[in-house]
Order: C-alpha cells, then sequence, then structure tokens
C-alpha cells in the first residue's frame, strides 16, 4: 500500500460545499488531507466572480502583444518593489533559463519606508501599469479582481486552521488587521506569466522546480494548455492540467514552516507548450505575510493527533526544489527580499546596492537565479 503523500492526481475541492453544516465538514476533511498530503488542490465554484475572471484572461494575451517598447517602459527595473515588466529568459531555475515573458502587480499600496528603516520594507509599494489607452480597463479589472483574491485567500486560511483544529487566534499574527482586506496593511502578489511554445531542440523548462513562498498561492491557468507538474514525495511529477473556472490552490514554504511540516509546500514546475503550439498563460496570486514576523518565532502548536497525521504520510523522498530555505531564521519580509534580489539583479543592482554587491559580488550576471 502506498503513502497518502504519493498521490497521482491533484484533489478538486468545491467551495459550494461550504453553504451547509456537513458539506463544510466534508469540505475540512478533504482540505486537510490535501494539506497535509498532496500540497496541491484544485478549488472548485470559487467567490470570485467569473466575469472577472474570464475578462482577466481575455485581457492576458494583449498584454504581451504590446510594443516591445512600451512594455519596456514598465520594466521592473524601474521598481524598488520588484512591479513591472521582464523579458523572456531574464531568469534561471537550477542552472536552466526559464522560458517565461511576465508581468508582477501587487494588491494597492503605498510605501512606508523611509532611509533607516530595514530594507525590506521598501520591498511592497505601487505597482507599475500599461498605458489605459492601450489596454482600456485593465487595471479596473485586475484590482476588482486582487480585492477578491485578497478576500479569499484570508477566508481560505481560516479554514486551514479549523482543518487542523486551531484557534480562531492562532494566525492573527500573520495578519494584522484580521480578515478583512484594508489596502496600506498588507500587500499581496500577482503575475500574469506567458509561457511561449519553444522551438524545436530548445529546453522544456517554462519555469523550473521550485516551491511558493508566503501561506497559499492561487493559480487561474488562463489557456488550455497542460504544463503545470507537481512533484509527490516518491519523486515522480503528477499532471495539474487546466480545469476551467478553477483556482490551483498550493501551500508556501512560510506556512509549512508555522505548522511543523504538517502542511506541505510541494514542489512544481512548468514544460513549455510543444513546438507548433499556442502559447500557455497563467496567473498566479501570492498570499503575504506581515513583513517583520519571523516565522521561527510563532510555529503553532497542534493536538497531538493531529500531528500525527503528517507520519502517516510517509517519508518525503528527494524532491527537486530548495528554494526559500531561510525562513525560520529571518523576518518574512527579508526572505521574500533575497529571493527578489537573487531572481532581479538589476532591479537589486540600482535600488539595493549593498544587497546587490554582498551577492554578486562579481558584477551583474546575464541572469538572476533564486537558487
Amino acid at each position: 500500500m502506498s503513502a497518502p503523500g504519493s498521490f497521482s492526481s491533484v484533489p478538486i475541492l468545491d467551495w459550494s460545499l461550504l453553504k451547509t453544516p456537513d458539506g463544510k465538514n466534508s469540505f475540512k476533511q478533504q482540505l486537510r488531507h490535501a494539506l497535509i498530503n498532496v500540497g496541491f488542490l484544485y478549488l472548485s465554484n470559487p467567490p470570485v466572480a467569473r466575469t472577472d475572471m474570464d475578462a482577466l484572461i481575455g485581457y492576458t494575451p494583449r498584454l504581451f502583444d504590446l510594443p516591445q517598447e512600451e512594455k519596456d517602459g514598465i520594466r521592473m527595473a524601474n521598481s524598488p518593489h520588484f512591479f513591472g515588466y521582464s523579458r523572456l529568459g531574464a531568469e534561471l531555475t537550477k542552472g536552466k533559463t526559464d522560458q517565461r515573458e511576465q508581468y508582477d502587480f501587487g494588491t494597492p499600496y503605498e510605501s512606508h519606508w523611509k532611509p533607516g528603516d530595514p530594507e525590506y520594507l521598501k520591498l511592497w509599494g505601487p505597482s507599475q501599469w500599461p498605458k489605459e489607452e492601450l489596454v482600456p480597463g485593465f487595471k479596473d479589472v485586475y484590482l476588482r479582481y486582487l480585492l477578491q483574491l485578497e478576500q479569499l485567500s484570508y477566508d481560505f486560511i481560516t479554514l486551514v486552521a479549523e482543518a487542523f483544529e486551531l484557534s480562531d487566534e492562532a494566525l492573527r499574527p500573520f495578519f494584522p488587521g484580521g480578515s478583512t482586506p484594508r489596502p496600506g496593511l498588507l500587500q499581496h502578489r500577482s503575475k500574469i506569466v506567458k509561457y511561449p511554445a519553444r522551438k524545436e531542440g530548445d529546453s522544456d523548462q517554462g519555469v523550473g522546480p521550485h516551491y511558493d513562498g508566503g501561506f497559499l498561492t492561487f493559480l487561474v491557468q488562463a489557456s488550455p494548455h497542460p504544463g503545470l507538474q507537481v512533484q509527490n514525495i516518491a519523486g515522480e511529477w503528477i499532471n495539474a492540467p487546466p480545469i476551467p473556472g478553477t483556482f490551483v490552490v498550493n501551500i508556501g514554504k512560510a506556512l509549512e514552516t508555522v505548522t511543523q511540516g504538517l502542511a506541505r509546500a510541494t514542489s512544481h514546475r512548468v514544460l513549455s507548450p510543444p513546438p507548433g503550439s499556442t502559447p500557455r498563460y497563467s496567473i498566479p496570486f501570492f498570499q503575504n505575510v506581515a513583513q517583520d514576523i519571523c516565522i521561527g518565532d510563532f510555529v503553532l502548536d497542534f493536538k497531538p493527533e493531529i500531528l500525527k497525521l503528517k507520519d502517516a504520510r510517509g517519508q518525503v523522498g528527494v524532491v527537486d526544489s530548495v528554494n526559500y530555505a531561510e525562513y525560520g531564521q529571518y523576518p518574512t519580509g527579508y526572505v521574500n527580499l533575497i529571493g527578489r534580489v537573487k531572481s532581479h539583479p538589476d532591479v537589486a543592482e540600482r535600488h539595493y546596492p549593498d544587497m546587490f554587491k554582498q551577492f554578486f559580488p562579481d558584477g551583474l550576471p546575464a541572469q538572476g537565479s533564486a537558487y
């Protein structure tokens, strides 16, 4: 009999189950299994307007079809907050080029950083946006979507606590202001990503094996292409194909750390579309926590019978991802800044010169690499 962590498919959880007490209990049981044994799940019937999801998906190819000079006009190097456009092939993962082109955005936030503050506080701030006349209505749709995703992320993390039989207060230190989105307290990040079809003979690495940081990721697979794969404890790669109208939800390294490894951050990657195909698009949302909190100081206590469920999962074998190992040692804001600096050295050179010299003593590399 195989261990529960040797999953062969990603489970689908239905948000509409939460409408009844029995349904909610069933949802929480399914959620507990997914958190401990898989680290990934599909969420169907989410409380996000389908019209906004579909509109955002419709805008996505148009962003990448903009003239190159318009895209470069909001390149990430302009932003101390690491928001903006990144050209194809700008990053490495595990020594190989990631074949993706992308924009990084965030939920509304005005930077409160001032000289003398920790540099990681400078990581949060306003996004760069393409000109309104080039993609009319895009910004309004995306901001409306992000507001809904922020609320969903808070509602979902509350269900995570309930699934693990934690108190209502257990996760409060990580989210100042509680479960109501209030701009200015926290900033969450999002990307819009294009994976072009690979050329004959080229690598199929859209993005290499990695973990996400933070607590939760909510991903819209914005085209019908397969390519997302997640790695089980046996090291096998399991396909997570697109299911229209769903989010793919996965656990970040910060949540794994505070739950003593009970919730599992799962290694995952994206394969490029095959030659002759159209591009693959995706839109991830990354839930952040308070920047100044050191995850290692807030490890949660669980009932013994809950913690024992981790042992039943099976021993995790060798996986291909190693990033975000610093959680538990430093404030989360600094951990996130380290990842950003290493992935985008051109931004670091301009806006974080001391950290740039620390990580790149030989000068600006041709590509960034988180690990």
